[in-house]
C-alpha cells in the first residue's frame, strides 16, 4: 500500500496520473478527514459520505489522514482503502495535531473544491451540498455554522462564543462559528494557505489577506456517538496565543516595520523625556537624581530598548525581501485576468486553419 504521494499542490500542478480518479475521471470534488484515535467512526463516516457524494454526480475524492492514533484507527483505514472508492489514505509518523493534519490532506488532494470535516461523525455529509452550493455562487470559501449545538453550555459553548467574537473583532471578518471544521475551499485559495500551530481555526480570517470572498452556512451538530472528544477548556490559552499571532499577521506581516518601528519610537519618546527632564533636575534646581531610578534606570533601559526594537524592526524588513524575493513570492493575489484578444492574432489564426 502507498504511504506517501508526491505534494504538488504548492505549484498548483496536477500530475498527469492523478488527473483522474478510479472512475477515469478529473475529482472535482475533494473531502479532507483527520483521524486521530477514532476507530469507532472510520466505516461508519465512509460510509455515509460516500453514500452522500455519489448522488452529488460530481468527481470526488476522500482523503483520511491519521494524525498518529493510538487505537485502531489504523487498521480501519487500511481495510476502507479495499472497500470505498476513491479513497487516499495518508498515515502521519506522529501525532502533529489537527491543523498539521488538514494541511496534510489539503496537500495531498486534487480537486478542484476542498471540503474539510471532522472525523467524529458531529459533521453531517448531508450538510455538504449546500457548502457546494454557495461555492458554485462565487465564493471562495464557505464556512459552516453550527447553530444549534449540542455540547455543555459552560465548557464547550460559552469559550467558543468569547472565540468567535474575539477572532470576529481582531480579524474584521464576521464569522458565528470559526470552531466548525465543516467548510469548503477553491483550490486556488487552499494553495496559498501555509498552516502552523493552532491556526487552522482561523483559515477564513488569513484567507482576507489573499481577497478571499467568504460566507456561512447553518449546518446541523451531532452528538458523539463513539470515541473522546478531543476538545476541551484547557486549550483556551494556545487560541489566545494564536489571536495575537493572527493579529500580527493580518496587520504587519508585509510590513513589520510598522509595528517594530512604533514600538521602538515610543520607547525612544519615554527616554528622551526622562533623560530631559533628569538634566532639568541636575543642572537646573541642582537637585540629585542618583536616588530616582526613575532617571538613573529606566530612561537608559526605555532608549536602548527602542534601538533595539528599530533593529529588530529594519531586520524584519530585511528577511520579508529575502522571504518574497528569493521564493519568487508575489506580495499580491491575483483572482482573474481579462484581456480582449487583439483582432488580428484572431484573423491569423481563422487564416491559418483556412
Amino acid at each position: 500500500m502507498r504511504l506517501d504521494i508526491k505534494t504538488e499542490r504548492m505549484r498548483m500542478v496536477v500530475p498527469e496520473d492523478k488527473k483522474k480518479d478510479k472512475t477515469g475521471e478529473h475529482p472535482e470534488v475533494s473531502v479532507v478527514i483527520p483521524f486521530y484515535n477514532e476507530e469507532g467512526n472510520v466505516v461508519p463516516l465512509l460510509k455515509k459520505l460516500t453514500e452522500r457524494m455519489i448522488t452529488l454526480d460530481r468527481p470526488y475524492e476522500i482523503i483520511c489522514v491519521n494524525d498518529g492514533s493510538t487505537d485502531g484507527t489504523v487498521p480501519k483505514l487500511k481495510e476502507a482503502v479495499d472497500t470505498f472508492r476513491n479513497l487516499r489514505v495518508v498515515l502521519l509518523r506522529r501525532n502533529f495535531g489537527q491543523t498539521a493534519a488538514l494541511s496534510a490532506g489539503i496537500d495531498h488532494s486534487y480537486g478542484d473544491i476542498i471540503i474539510t470535516m471532522d472525523g467524529d461523525l458531529q459533521n453531517d455529509p448531508n450538510d455538504i451540498p449546500e457548502l457546494l452550493k454557495k461555492i458554485d455562487e462565487g465564493y471562495d470559501i464557505v464556512s459552516g455554522w453550527r447553530k444549534d449545538r449540542k455540547e455543555p453550555f459552560f465548557l464547550r459553548r460559552l469559550p467558543s462564543k468569547i472565540a468567535n467574537w474575539l477572532i470576529s473583532r481582531t480579524s474584521n471578518v464576521k464569522l458565528h462559528d470559526y470552531g466548525c471544521t465543516l467548510k469548503a475551499y477553491r483550490r486556488d485559495v487552499a494553495k496559498n494557505l501555509n498552516l502552523y500551530g493552532e491556526m487552522h481555526r482561523f483559515i477564513p480570517a488569513l484567507a482576507t489577506r489573499y481577497g478571499a470572498s467568504i460566507t456561512e452556512v447553518v449546518v446541523s451538530d451531532s452528538p458523539r456517538t463513539s470515541g473522546k472528544s478531543k476538545y476541551g477548556i484547557g486549550r483556551t490559552y494556545k487560541v489566545i496565543l494564536d489571536l495575537l499571532t493572527l493579529k500580527f499577521f493580518l496587520s504587519f506581516f508585509h510590513r513589520p516595520m510598522l509595528f517594530f518601528g512604533l514600538m521602538g519610537l515610543i520607547s525612544l519618546s519615554i527616554g528622551f523625556v526622562l533623560i530631559v527632564n533628569a538634566f532639568y533636575i541636575r543642572a537646573i534646581l541642582h537637585q540629585a537624581i542618583y536616588n530616582r531610578p526613575l532617571f538613573t534606570v529606566l530612561a537608559p533601559l526605555t532608549i536602548i530598548l527602542g534601538i533595539q526594537l528599530i533593529s529588530i524592526g529594519l531586520f524584519s524588513e530585511m528577511m520579508m525581501r529575502m522571504y518574497h524575493e528569493s521564493q519568487h513570492k508575489p506580495i499580491y493575489s491575483v483572482r482573474e485576468v481579462l484581456e480582449k484578444e487583439p483582432e488580428n492574432q484572431a484573423e491569423g489564426r481563422v487564416e491559418s486553419r483556412d
